[in-house]
């Protein structure tokens, strides 16, 4: 007996599946902040695919890497404090049907010793398995007397942040170690690589807009990338943004400016800037 899997239609369905649930599920916001004596936050999701989706929901603790990559987090690390034990929600499944919202209500309560400081829990939607077997592989192979199909089934999720907030708590944000990769076989574009460091009890979350002028000339945007976060405990996290540039600039002789600001809905206001001289 002998297990047959074929690799490539394997990886081509966890990547349309991933895709596609990506796509089909809408969350609004993106990010809950629990803030003084804010005690509840509610959470739309809706289903924009063609076909019913069912959603397991569920607290889960995440942390972000120095590079900004989300992982599991089995135990609190030093300076690291979950929101969990304090949340509760409502409902923990649903099924939608195509076009149809469901409103998710998160409320916290905070024990009387908590001590100031800021903590941070995930909402995680996770896609149940279709009864159908409609998200699987069945339909790639069947097998033959005397073998074994794999069948594997590519459900995706979707988490967002919940931040519960005690006491006092402040950030102040810098941009560091700002250089610029030039474009190469592998990598068409110049790529923008630096740090952003984080100092104080919160965690800083907003956008980023690079721009180039040159000598005697107007700014010219060349990246900006929405909703960049950096989680406490970490005190930084290594960035790159590859720029895209108008047809006939060159980066040189002149100035690379570099801005991290608030989201537009918290007033824009500027968290940090930078600057890079180019010869």
């Amino acid at each position: 007996m002998k297990n047959i899997v074929s690799t490539g239609a394997l990886a081509l369905a966890l990547l349309l599946g991933a895709q596609s649930a990506r796509a089909d599920l809408m969350l609004y916001p993106t990010r809950v902040e629990l803030e003084k004596n804010q005690r509840a936050a509610q959470v739309e999701l809706v289903n924009r695919g063609t076909k019913s989706e069912t959603y397991r929901i569920s607290i889960v603790n995440r942390r972000m890497t120095e590079t900004g990559e989300i992982v599991e987090a089995k135990e609190a690390q030093p300076g690291e404090q979950f929101a969990s034990p304090m949340l509760s929600y409502s409902p923990r499944q649903v099924t939608l049907q195509p076009g149809v919202g469901q409103t998710v209500r998160i409320s916290v309560r905070k024990p009387a010793d908590l001590a100031t400081g800021e903590y941070r829990s995930h909402l995680q939607f996770d896609r149940v398995a279709d009864a159908e077997g409609q998200s699987s592989l069945e339909a790639v192979t069947e097998p033959e007397e005397g073998q074994i199909a794999i069948v594997l089934q590519a459900l995706v999720g979707a988490s967002i942040p919940v931040i519960v907030r005690h006491g006092d708590t402040a950030v102040t944000a810098m941009l560091e170690d700002l250089k610029v990769e030039p474009a190469n076989e592998k990598v068409k574009t110049p790529v923008l690589v630096f740090a952003i460091r984080r100092d104080g009890n919160r965690s800083v979350y907003g956008d980023l807009v690079v721009e180039f002028a040159a000598a005697g000339a107007r700014p010219v945007a060349l990246a900006r990338v929405a909703g960049v976060a950096v989680y406490v405990p970490n005190i930084q996290r290594l960035a790159r943004m590859p720029l895209t540039l108008p047809d006939g600039l060159a980066l040189k002789n002149g100035t690379l400016t570099l801005r991290f600001s608030t989201r537009p809905d918290a007033g824009a206001k500027l968290l940090a800037q930078a600057t890079l001289a180019l010869p």
